[in-house]
């Protein structure tokens, strides 16, 4: 077991004006040392809507991590979802994929939408985007991870939105398994239905809504 050197200070006889310093060996748990690594590096950003600057222009990223405790330390960190202004995003993405459509990991990708009306900002906002987060970090749809690029929250006036992005909307095996899992991860009820939208779908919708491919 390995030890730790901590300096400290006794009188070494009552009769002496002095005292002598010593060393004391404590015995120390790995654990108290070592993290715990993650199967990837994951990137944290923001988006801030700021309508002077370009879309790209408001995107910064905040950190990586790739442990365990480099995670909980970033997100004990940053501001809650729930206390973000309207038209701010956070996005978790695997270090490489930036969290947009054109990013060629996305690109024929599409997500597993959440959406969530005012009142459940309160309530289940936060819950829903750290449950999310632990979702991607923990690697919780198994071998179907791999499809899983990152996930985006969006805070809205009108209401937010969580989604979790996949690489190809055409892989149906990995899309509905994560999306079965990540439904039950949420606690949302069997009769409430979640969509898969494909970003292309997305990106040239011709009305407020867009068709969902899959739905769980």
């Amino acid at each position: 077991m390995a030890t730790a050197l901590v300096l400290t200070s006794v009188a070494a006889n009552p009769e002496m004006e002095h005292c002598e310093t010593i060393i004391q060996k404590v015995p120390m748990s790995p654990e108290s040392y070592i993290k715990h690594p993650l199967q990837n590096k994951w990137a944290l950003w923001f988006f801030k809507n700021d309508k002077s600057k370009t879309w790209q222009a408001n995107l910064r990223l905040i950190s990586k991590f790739d442990t365990v405790e480099d995670f909980w330390a970033l997100y004990n960190h940053v501001q809650l979802s729930s206390n973000l202004m309207s038209g701010c995003d956070y996005s978790l993405f695997k270090d490489g994929i930036e969290p947009m459509w054109e990013d060629g990991q996305n690109r024929r990708g599409g997500r597993w939408l959440i959406t969530l009306s005012k009142q459940q900002r309160r309530a289940d906002l936060d819950r829903f985007w750290l449950e999310t987060l632990l979702c991607l970090v923990g690697e919780a749809f198994g071998d179907h991870s791999e499809d899983v690029c990152g996930a985006v929250i969006n805070v809205r006036a009108k209401g937010d939105k969580i989604a979790i992005w996949t690489t190809d909307y055409e892989n149906q095996d990995a899309i509905t398994h994560i999306g079965r899992v990540y439904k039950e991860r949420l606690g949302v009820p069997p009769k409430v239905i979640i969509g898969y939208q494909s970003h292309a779908d997305t990106a040239t919708k011709s009305s407020s809504s867009t068709k969902n491919k899959f739905v769980a």
